[in-house]
């Protein structure tokens, strides 16, 4: 009964680092394409950020 808990725990875990790995590949896409934008969009030397 143990091992078949161990198993499961050890799925669940990778399941959830997976779909956190997935959710961070949507995040880094996205501030890429906004980075993308702000540098064609910018105006003269100014930047559109304040960081």
């Amino acid at each position: 009964m143990v091992p078949l808990l161990l198993v499961l725990l050890v799925i669940l875990v990778l399941f959830g680092a997976g779909f956190a790995v997935e959710v961070l590949w949507y995040v880094a896409i996205a501030v890429l394409v906004l980075w993308l934008l702000g540098f064609l969009m910018r105006s003269g030397s100014g930047r559109w950020y304040r960081w």
